[in-house]
């Protein structure tokens, strides 16, 4: 038994077939989908999406918030932004991390720049930088 997953963005579909497990953040903490999972519908933190390939290997994305729906055996992941590990390019993530940790030295509770930090974070960790 395996799940259907459909990850899409909207430029494109980055990833669409069967997988063992889907795992994402939410906004209310880390969450794991199996097979038989009950019906569930949530928002996307600003967080890597994991989708456990049957067999061996993974799909992992960089997800900068959007939805989840999960219904008999089909998950279906929506984001505003995903991106795949070829499609970041690392030497911008540098820099935008670079740039807001600069604005967060100069003030600590710019919420923007934590939010660039994290989107910049993300990316690299998805890069395997």
């Amino acid at each position: 038994m395996a799940l259907t997953v459909q990850l899409v963005s909207p430029e494109r579909v980055l990833y669409e077939g069967a997988a063992e497990m889907v795992v994402c953040r939410t906004t209310d903490g880390e969450v794991a989908f199996l097979p038989g999972h009950v019906p569930f519908v949530g928002a996307l933190g600003v967080a890597k999406v994991r989708v456990i390939l049957e067999g061996e290997g993974e799909v992992a994305a960089a997800v900068h918030g959007g939805f989840v729906e999960v219904s008999h055996d089909r998950v279906s992941i929506l984001s505003d932004v995903a991106e795949l590990p070829d499609q970041i390019d690392v030497i911008r993530a540098r820099t935008a991390k670079e740039r807001a940790e600069n604005r967060l030295a100069k003030d600590a509770e710019d919420d923007e720049a934590k939010q660039a930090l994290a989107r910049a974070e993300l990316r690299l960790e998805v890069a395997d930088q």
